[in-house]
């Protein structure tokens, strides 16, 4: 259960059943029972918003570029650590090549499977990872899982938190519709976790890790982000939880079915992936 999961499943009025031996049950501190976050300020939430459309557009800014860009573009004058502390929140990092420091970093680490591959068939390769997206009161996190093949979206899920259960989740619904013979996704600790990689390995698929600061390794993934917030989060500007996941599910539906795309020579993702798995 995720942390949530646990939280909600306290019953303060139990007949039985203290709080403090709910907790010892689920195995969640008293602590966290009672923890609130203290949510961003606005002019935090606005520099996100600028941080996100700016390395949507430049991936390679990291802290200190970014705090300079926002002092000269926008007249934020705000330090790197601070810039540091909101992209960290927002779960992005620059993505250039940096020494590997990988060691004792308390995950097995998968070999990156898909140098000089040719991917060239619907289920070889299928690939997920996280997006930010700001809302005007708060943000949530975006993650996919896309075939590299078509481009297609097998299943995507909206959170409030990090936490991995809602990418298991969102994996287990794409493995509903198929079985890649390769996933790939960066190191990040909702990949790297044991219930992500050994349900992988159950049905049998290779599992992919990207090099540390490498930035063509999910290229894909990264393609689709800047398409679902150009062409529909930032022109829509949601206000709502509610609203921005039904204009996502409307978004992912013509993505995938009306959207033609130049390097699948004008096909839609859902027509070549049909295509290539002998379905309609």
């Amino acid at each position: 259960m995720s942390i949530e999961q646990q939280r909600t499943g306290i019953e303060p009025t139990h007949p039985k059943l203290s709080v403090r031996r709910q907790c010892e049950l689920l195995g969640l501190s008293r602590s966290t029972l009672y923890y609130q976050p203290v949510p961003e300020t606005a002019e935090n939430l606005a520099m996100m918003r600028l941080i996100d459309e700016e390395y949507t557009r430049h991936p390679f800014k990291g802290s200190r570029r970014m705090a300079a860009w926002l002092s000269q573009e926008w007249g934020h004058e705000v330090n790197r650590k601070r810039v540091q502390r909101l992209m960290r929140q927002m779960g992005l990092e620059a993505i250039y090549p940096k020494p590997n420091r990988s060691t004792g970093s308390g995950h097995k680490v998968y070999p990156y499977l898909l140098r000089g591959v040719t991917v060239s068939r619907p289920d070889q390769v299928w690939s997920a990872d996280i997006t930010y997206v700001g809302m005007p009161s708060g943000f949530l996190y975006l993650a996919a899982v896309i075939d590299w093949y078509s481009r297609y979206v097998i299943s995507w899920r909206l959170s409030n938190t990090l936490d991995g259960e809602f990418c298991l989740d969102m994996l287990n619904e794409a493995l509903s519709h198929g079985q890649p013979e390769v996933f790939n996704t960066d190191q990040g600790v909702q990949f790297t976790a044991n219930a992500w990689t050994s349900r992988l390995e159950s049905v049998g698929t290779r599992v992919s890790m990207d090099g540390r600061g490498r930035c063509l390794d999910n290229v894909f993934v990264e393609r689709l982000w800047r398409s679902v917030k150009y062409e529909d989060i930032y022109l829509r500007g949601y206000e709502h939880v509610p609203e921005l996941r039904q204009g996502l599910r409307t978004y992912f539906q013509f993505y995938n079915e009306k959207r033609h795309h130049q390097s699948l020579n004008d096909r839609t993702p859902a027509e070549v992936y049909r295509a290539g798995r002998g379905t309609r």
